[in-house]
Order: C-alpha cells, then sequence, then structure tokens
C-alpha cells in the first residue's frame, strides 16, 4: 500500500512537471523533462535496492513497509531534496551596478 501511494506521488510529479515545463517553456521542454524524472526514478530505485538488500532481510519493518517499500521511501526522500534544489527558485539576485 505505500510503494502503491510512492508510485502515484511521482506520477503527480511527473504530470506535474511536464504541464509546468510545457506551458512555460515547450512541449518538447516537458518531455525532457519527463525522461529525466524516468530515469532517475528507475536508477535511484535500483542503487536504492542494493543498499536496502545490504542492511535489511526481505520483511524489513513488517507486511507493509518490507524491503522494497523502504528502498522506495528512501528513494523518495532523497529525489525530494534533488529536485528541490534542481527545479527550485531562481537564486541569482541582481546587482545594484550604480556607484
Amino acid at each position: 500500500m505505500i510503494s502503491a501511494f510512492i508510485f502515484a506521488l511521482h506520477l503527480l510529479f511527473i504530470l506535474y512537471v511536464f504541464s509546468l515545463k510545457w506551458q512555460s517553456e515547450s512541449i518538447g521542454s516537458g518531455f525532457i523533462n519527463l525522461a529525466l524524472i524516468v530515469i532517475l526514478f528507475t536508477i535511484g530505485w535500483s542503487i536504492t535496492s542494493t543498499f536496502a538488500k545490504v542492511l535489511f532481510d526481505q520483511k524489513g519493518f513488517g507486511v507493509h513497509f518490507d524491503r522494497d517499500t523502504i528502498s522506495l521511501f528512501s528513494l523518495a526522500i532523497i529525489e525530494y531534496f534533488f529536485y528541490k534544489f534542481y527545479y527550485g527558485e531562481d537564486k541569482t539576485t541582481e546587482v545594484d551596478t550604480e556607484m
């Protein structure tokens, strides 16, 4: 159940970023961002699954929080910070050029 919720959040995030980039830039930019998110999800899930296999047994912490769910949850946390940095507001400020 938790893993289905994590998948649903990823799907909603993909739709949000795709529509945001499509409206603000172009449809090509939307598809590029869609591909970026899908590639990072698949590669990140395989990497976090490897670490979860080393640290946890198949049961994990219970029926609903097994090893696969732990790897998806840790991936979601890592992706949150990465996407917050990647899609965050532009941090450049205007420099006062008056002397």
